[in-house]
């Protein structure tokens, strides 16, 4: 080898590509590069247009190009593009903090802001903490979720996260949380229907409670509609609310994570609004709240909790681009224009249209176990026997299978294979909330074809389905 030369792979990983690539395993395909995207469309470099069908990670919930984003960005870098909340305020993060507060409601009415899921779940979690310690409650710092779920990927909300795999791998690196098990629709247990088995998952966050001490047991955290662990699953109404009065009645603060469902997507402002009887004491957001334009996310909290913290010092977490006024100025418009176009309704009126067209394309398919999901937030469960419920072979890429195909037929999904594959693998399609009914047949034509190719593949492969 030539003196300072590299070697042309290590381990068969390619060394001479790009050098911001992180290839994920020898021989991964690259992806189309972007070019410019306009409405719910993207082109490539070589001029082909895909349809994002899943908003990215369900992030882009107002599509490419929204004039009304672009100008408030720029205008805020024309302004001023940073200030630090410790050295100056600004009228972008005060205007977004009351325009979030005005549509969360009563007992929402603080907002902090940070740059992301992640960051607001550990937002969350701290603050909670410090409230614990500022009302006497000290012994209190364990915060329960479920198995599975989603709450991020730093090491505070991956402990919280309930995946498997994650669990194996960076376990050693923190403190994982208790487990409760999720309120699961599609493969339930045996004897059990969705309303018995979530009633007895609610029994369990109680029992858990009472084992691990319910005076050290600080909060709960759940997603109301599941993203990247579950797959638009729809927690039902009468766990939510059994879940409420468990929380009330140990002391337990109640965290809904809405970093996927925040600012619109299931057809409210928060997916809490869809059950007013189990309101939770904190909130979550992140990804809509800035339309996807941006590094955006928040905690929302009730005054009287601020209130307590402020009195011990102030909250003691932060970050370098907490609040920053170029993000808010984005988030102002982006939950603006959500407001006033009614974006919200139209989540839900084209959710529905969606829902039906998803559900006749699971009906005509032998691969396609379940539909779920609420306003345009749904998932495909992927399947080798619709009868049996039987997930697709670990060893078949299912995800990353579908995708390619996806691709070839013009449209841009996200899929997931959770728990590696203990949970089955699912398809999201969740377009922006300014999808019309033309685009829906649109993208369900492509999902055919997808799924067409997608199940000829597994038969070539070898695996029985049926």
């Amino acid at each position: 080898m030539p003196n300072g030369s590299l070697p042309a792979t290590v381990d068969g990983f390619p060394i001479g590509g790009p050098a911001q690539v992180f290839s994920l395993k020898p021989g991964s395909p690259r992806k189309p590069t972007i070019a410019r995207g306009e409405g719910i469309y993207i082109w490539d470099t070589s001029g082909r247009r895909y349809i994002d069908v899943s908003s990215g990670p369900v992030a882009f919930n107002l599509g490419y190009g929204n004039p009304r984003v672009i100008a408030a960005m720029k205008a805020q870098l024309d302004a001023a593009a940073f200030a630090h909340p410790s050295q100056f305020e600004s009228q972008a993060n005060i205007d977004l903090a009351g325009l979030i507060a005005k549509h969360a409601g009563p007992g929402l009415e603080r907002v902090w802001f940070c740059s992301g899921g992640s960051e607001a779940v550990e937002g969350a979690i701290k603050f909670a903490r410090q409230h614990a310690v500022a009302t006497g409650q000290t012994k209190r710092w364990k915060v329960l979720s479920r198995m599975p779920a989603y709450h991020g990927n730093t090491l505070g909300a991956l402990a919280l996260t309930g995946d498997q795999g994650a669990h194996d791998l960076f376990g050693p690196m923190m403190r994982l949380m208790p487990k409760v098990p999720t309120p699961v629709t599609y493969r339930l247990p045996p004897n059990h229907t969705a309303e018995s088995w979530a009633r007895h998952c609610a029994a369990e966050l109680e029992r858990a409670i009472v084992t691990e001490g319910a005076d050290s047991v600080l909060a709960f955290i759940l997603e109301p509609v599941g993203g990247l662990a579950t797959g638009a699953l729809v927690s039902p109404d009468v766990y939510l609310e059994h879940v409420r009065e468990i929380c009330t009645r140990h002391g337990v603060l109640l965290i809904f994570d809405e970093v996927i469902t925040g600012a619109g997507r299931t057809g409210a402002f928060l997916a809490a609004d869809h059950t007013p009887k189990a309101r939770p004491d904190l909130v979550v957001m992140a990804k809509g709240l800035s339309g996807g334009y941006i590094p955006l996310g928040a905690v929302l909290a009730p005054a009287h909790m601020v209130a307590a913290v402020a009195s011990m010092g102030g909250f003691m977490h932060g970050h370098t681009y907490q609040a920053n006024p170029l993000a808010c100025a984005v988030g102002v418009a982006a939950v603006s224009e959500t407001i006033e176009r009614d974006l919200i309704g139209n989540a839900r009126h084209m959710g529905e249209i969606l829902k039906s067209r998803l559900q006749k394309l699971a009906d005509q398919s032998a691969i396609i176990g379940d539909v779920r999901g609420k306003g345009l937030l749904f998932a495909l469960e992927l399947v080798a026997s619709k009868s049996a419920k039987t997930a697709i072979p670990t060893e078949t890429p299912a995800p990353a299978a579908f995708i390619t195909h996806a691709l070839e037929h013009g449209l841009s999904v996200y899929s997931r294979r959770t728990n590696r594959g203990a949970d089955g693998d699912w398809v999201m399609i969740a377009p922006a909330l300014i999808v019309t009914e033309d685009e829906i047949d649109m993208i369900v034509a492509g999902l055919e074809k997808t799924v067409r190719d997608y199940q000829a593949a597994l038969t070539r492969a070898g695996v029985k389905l049926g």
